[in-house]
């Protein structure tokens, strides 16, 4: 297992934005090597989302992996691993939904975020080849998520009101039920 220390939110790696990432870097046994420790590091931190800058690679890059059943995450569609390397992201509809997002960069804490619902991300694979999704719901406000890493934002960033920002505990207790905050 070649699991790394996440970056915390006050790393300045954190808030720049990452380097695209070269085809001959995405053919390199390093970026492979990244990619595993990235996966590595999400699933021993129990995420469903990694960026490379939180692992203190300042790269294009982020992986995804839903889960069929989640504790945490109750709107979850399983989605296997995706490799999503120097994204591009298009707002498709701009009506938002707001989630209890929690990030492993911020731990221990959630905070509820509006984002938009209907999204269009651009992206190459591993194979180099160029690969569009069409996305909605919880999936898009994840892919959202992981995306804000690569230009140096984290969700606390976009919390409209701090009293709804909350430690995990307390989000269990409290607000874990709650649809939206109305």
């Amino acid at each position: 297992m070649s699991a790394k220390p996440v970056l915390r939110m006050g790393h300045p790696l954190l808030r720049r934005i990452a380097q695209n990432v070269t085809s001959e870097e995405i053919k390199s046994e390093e970026f492979n090597q990244l990619i595993k420790d990235m996966y590595d590091t999400m699933k021993k931190e129990g995420g469903i989302g990694i960026a490379a800058p939180q692992i203190g690679v300042s790269k294009q890059v982020t992986i995804i992996e839903l889960p069929e059943d989640s504790d945490r995450y109750e709107e979850v569609q399983k989605t296997p691993l995706l490799v999503i390397i120097n994204p591009t992201l298009t707002v498709i509809d701009d009506e938002k939904k707001g989630y209890w997002e929690g990030c492993l960069s911020v731990p221990g804490l959630r905070g509820y975020v509006e984002r938009p619902q209907k999204i269009k991300v651009e992206f190459t694979d591993l194979d180099l080849k160029k690969q569009t999704l069409e996305l909605d719901g919880f999936l898009a406000t994840v892919f959202q998520h992981e995306l804000d890493h690569l230009s140096g934002t984290l969700y606390i960033d976009k919390i409209k009101d701090t009293k709804h920002l909350s430690y995990e505990e307390e989000f269990i207790q409290f607000f874990r039920n709650e649809d939206t905050l109305e």
